[in-house]
């Protein structure tokens, strides 16, 4: 397939082309590729529980016991009570009437959207949300109006709009993301939840990377801002603050008993194995308890660390307020040889480029986790540090 060349060999000229590097133990604050020993930045398991011997222990308690599939979809033969009992855990966690889990958070946004939102419906979508997202909207067909990121008056604007648009039968969906995924800010969700009560507008986030970590119970941005029962469909992740594999939509017993019926990727795949229900089980019990408080006090004490040490050397972390700190580079190439000289020096952190980001906003996006120990984070500033003066580059 000649194209298929052409179209990569363009994607190289551009510095767009990805290639996928090979970590050959467990994901932990130090990892080794090639035989050697890099220093972590690019890992979503923020509380580091995916190596955390309470779920080890308690995925291969499953496998002995339920097996390593669940053999089924789960409207066939696919339920089995850890199926259930997670749902009923997670949804006691949110303090909602019921969740609905699906097989990562991709899946149940596409799920939950394509879903719910139909032809007739508008969608207000944050132009920085992510592409779960954009894509649950797209197979709606629901019109969609997408507003500047974080800008409550043009979000505004749009919905006064949509008075002259909206057809008797049909609803406003506000979809924010709450922490966003490649620059780390917090949406504006005490701000949203007025504009979607003035405009009898439903809202629905996505948590993926905020539940575990925000919050005093780790229950996300929303339990962080306080606006919990003032959402409609929270969507989240076990893949990420939980350490698992995994996605769940929570809210009404009507959302959810709808989205069972009907969500195509809930209905047509296979369930999620026993191990990843057990061990996603004990990641709950660990976050929602003093253990969760004290591994999210560490992360928030290494993200102060980082930050105050990258801010020293001038670099640009955007207006992130997470755990998430982007570094912003401009161009893919300069983007790609600052990501090239960390890892040649030991540090794995990820260049980020089009189309994932516009092509004069590229950036590393690093990550910074609760296990990371002192020696970690001064040993990655260290790298920064020579870098800076070893670099003919502005970072």
């Amino acid at each position: 397939m000649e194209f298929l060349k052409i179209a990569i060999e363009d994607l190289k000229a551009m510095n767009n082309y990805r290639e996928v590097i090979n970590i050959q133990d467990a994901q932990r604050p130090r990892v080794h590729v090639n035989g050697r020993e890099y220093i972590m930045l690019a890992s979503s398991s923020y509380l580091g529980l995916n190596t955390h011997l309470a779920l080890i222990h308690a995925a291969q308690l499953a496998a002995h016991e339920y097996g390593v599939g669940s053999g089924g979809s789960r409207l066939i033969s696919g339920t089995m009570s850890l199926h259930t009992q997670l749902e009923a855990e997670l949804a006691s966690f949110l303090r909602t009437d019921d969740a609905i889990l699906f097989n990562s958070g991709y899946d149940a946004n596409l799920g939950a959207i394509s879903t719910i939102m139909t032809e007739k419906d508008i969608i207000f979508s944050d132009e920085l949300n992510h592409a779960s997202i954009i894509d649950g909207c797209q197979l709606s067909k629901a019109s969609l109006a997408v507003y500047k990121h974080n800008n409550m008056e043009d979000l505004e604007q749009q919905l006064k709009r949509s008075k002259n648009e909206c057809k008797d039968n049909s609803n406003k969906f506000i979809i924010t993301d709450t922490i966003f995924s490649m620059d780390g800010d917090l949406a504006k969700l005490n701000e949203i939840v007025e504009l979607a009560e003035q405009y009898d507008a439903y809202l629905m986030i996505d948590e993926a990377h905020a539940v575990g970590v925000f919050g005093e119970h780790g229950r996300g941005v929303s339990e962080h801002l306080g606006v919990e029962n003032n959402i409609d469909i929270r969507m989240g992740a076990l893949s990420k603050g939980l350490g698992c594999v995994g996605g769940y939509i929570a809210g009404s017993g009507e959302l959810v008993d709808y989205l069972r019926n009907k969500a195509r990727s809930y209905v047509y795949t296979t369930s999620l194995p026993p191990p990843v229900l057990a061990s996603a089980l004990a990641a709950l019990e660990i976050v929602s308890t003093e253990p969760g408080r004290m591994l999210r006090k560490q992360l928030w004490d290494n993200v102060e660390v980082f930050k105050k040490g990258l801010n020293s050397f001038g670099h640009d972390t955007m207006s992130s307020t997470s755990q998430i700190v982007p570094i912003l580079l401009g161009s893919a190439s300069r983007t790609m040889e600052v990501s090239k000289y960390l890892f040649d020096s030991g540090v794995f952190a990820t260049g980020i480029r089009p189309p994932t980001v516009a092509p004069d906003r590229c950036r590393l996006r690093t990550t910074v986790l609760a296990n990371h120990c002192k020696g970690d984070i001064a040993d990655v500033l260290e790298v920064f540090r020579r870098m800076n003066e070893e670099l003919t580059i502005n970072c």
